[in-house]
């Protein structure tokens, strides 16, 4: 892997959230230059229409993604800067997609510490992820139901592992505040925030056949799957992203 220096691009704004405009070379890029500076710990968070929503209510989770490098993650996130400033990004850095591909972009072995899910959800994920890329380690280090009282053990864990890279998958807003709160560059020095990722590369949930994801509309298929859990988040929550986006534009 050739070293790659930090791109700086102009970023988009979603709701007053600034988001990072990379294509996937200028992420890997970025996200590379991250991992060769040793004196910084850098943590990464996505942005999607309904964790923008959050954001708009909770204002301790906006602080901590306001903290964060951001990523853009769907159509949504699109749809808002086009209408705010007229520009979409580059590219769509859902933390799904991104995740497997960093791991492949990587050729140097790293560990991979991951939080999150359920024990054998997390564990069936690490068992894909080093299938997929067998040259990395990938270390389940605690479920995502774990307890106040067991956090110094969790913590003490990953100072042993000492990863690369840690995954943390407990959903929005609890993983930011979580990772803001207790994960320092002595635990890792990449952080992904990255949701759900647990459940799809260990097929519990399935992806959106290609079709649906190139015409935008995974959403729209997780909903299928899904509606009695996802129907608040889309249904009411996609509306209320476009309100919040409009009245930002034309009213304020």
């Amino acid at each position: 892997m050739i070293e790659e220096q930090i791109v700086n691009n102009p970023q988009l704004d979603v709701l007053g959230i600034k988001v990072e405009n990379w294509s996937w070379d200028e992420g890997f890029a970025n996200i590379n230059g991250r991992y060769q500076n040793d004196d910084e710990q850098s943590i990464f968070a996505f942005i999607n229409a309904h964790n923008a929503n959050i954001s708009m209510r909770d204002p301790e989770y906006r602080n901590c993604i306001e903290q964060a490098i951001v990523l853009p993650d769907g159509v949504g996130v699109d749809l808002a800067t086009k209408i705010s400033s007229g520009q979409t990004f580059k590219a769509n850095l859902n933390g799904t997609d991104l995740i497997p591909a960093l791991m492949v972009y990587f050729q140097k072995p790293l560990t991979v510490a991951m939080i999150g899910a359920e024990e054998q959800i997390a564990k069936r994920a690490a068992e894909k992820f080093k299938a997929a890329t067998p040259w990395h380690s990938f270390v389940v280090v605690s479920d995502g139901y774990f307890d106040g009282e067991d956090i110094p053990d969790i913590l003490a864990k990953l100072k042993d592992v000492k990863p690369d890279i840690l995954l943390v998958a407990m959903g929005s807003p609890m993983q930011e505040k979580w990772v803001e709160e207790y994960v320092t560059i002595e635990h890792a020095k990449l952080v992904f925030t990255v949701g759900a990722l647990f459940d799809f590369v260990s097929q519990r949930v399935p992806r959106a056949p290609a079709s649906w994801r190139k015409l935008r509309m995974e959403w729209m298929y997780r909903l299928s799957l899904e509606p009695r859990r996802l129907w608040r988040r889309y249904i009411l929550g996609n509306p209320l992203f476009l309100w919040h986006v409009v009245r930002g534009r034309f009213f304020q």
